[in-house]
């Protein structure tokens, strides 16, 4: 005969409850300065594979933090990082913990002369974990690959867009970009933000300009996708990355940072193109101010 079990009240045979507790559902604060759910934002980083917490700057690009906290004191006052309201900021808060920047942890960077020995360990620690992840296979290290032929680099991996008269540099082609809207299954939108029923932006020519006081850039243009003759209300689709059926649920939350990042022609000249997309040379979907007209033959 086998043994009888008896079960205690309001669980199992096994021990596991007989009800589940109802999900508690994730909202954004109405006086929150970012729609980010936090929960969603930790990744691997793609040099090193070790988690890093991904935020926003006040400047509007994104900042990999450590995960946990370190003392303030074995950090040096360039260092620390502070979270408020879901945006980091580079100083400190006055308290006796903050964060600090993946980057200076990354066994894939080189270490800066002026690392404290608590984080010397920190970051021996972080490169035993990346070698295990190599020698497992359980991590490969992302690069950039180079454009093979001068038609592949005719067509950007990291497009310049102009949107609300500010240009930006995108993560991926443009008919890449994703919707960064939570949907009701607590998932990310699969949308693209490009819609074919609604107006799409043109790649036009501009001049590379130089931004924040710096010197003054050759005069070469570059290529950029425009859309700042589309009405406002898509412009802010396109800058809020949202799908035109998230763009009218403003109630929705993020799960994802936004793929755009502030040009600087500087920082980014790697991305800089100056000729059309293949695609806007054969719809002919460019723009004739400021695209330059090949001469007739016969004349230099």
């Amino acid at each position: 005969m086998h043994p009888r079990h008896t079960a205690a009240p309001g669980r199992h045979w096994d021990g596991t409850p007989t009800t589940r507790r109802p999900l508690r559902s994730l909202r954004v604060a109405a006086d929150s300065p970012s729609r980010l759910l936090r929960t969603a934002q930790p990744g691997p980083c793609r040099t090193c594979g070790n988690r890093t917490d991904w935020y926003t700057s006040p400047h509007g690009r994104p900042i990999g933090l450590h995960p946990h906290e370190m003392p303030a004191a074995a950090v040096p006052a360039a260092y620390r990082w502070h979270v408020a309201s879901g945006v980091a900021y580079p100083s400190h808060d006055g308290s006796a913990w903050c964060r600090i920047p993946h980057t200076l942890l990354c066994p894939a960077d080189e270490a800066p002369e002026q690392l404290t020995p608590p984080l010397g360990e920190l970051r021996r620690r972080l490169a035993l974990r990346t070698r295990r992840l190599l020698d497992t296979g359980a991590f490969t290290p992302t690069t950039e690959a180079e454009p093979s032929s001068p038609a592949a680099a005719c067509r950007p991996a990291r497009p310049i867009v102009q949107i609300l008269y500010g240009r930006y540099l995108a993560a991926c082609p443009i008919d890449a970009i994703q919707c960064v809207a939570q949907t009701r299954r607590r998932q990310r939108c699969t949308n693209p933000v490009l819609d074919p029923a609604d107006p799409s932006g043109t790649w036009t020519l501009m001049p590379t300009t130089a931004c924040h006081g710096q010197l003054a850039l050759p005069a070469r243009d570059m290529a950029v996708y425009d859309l700042t003759h589309l009405p406002y209300d898509t412009q802010i689709r396109w800058r809020t990355q949202r799908c035109t059926t998230h763009a009218a649920v403003p109630a929705a939350a993020d799960l994802a940072l936004t793929d755009w990042e502030p040009f600087d022609p500087l920082l980014h000249h790697a991305h800089i193109h100056h000729r059309l997309p293949d695609s806007a040379r054969r719809t002919g979907r460019t723009n004739s101010r400021t695209c330059p007209t090949r001469p007739p033959r016969g004349q230099a």
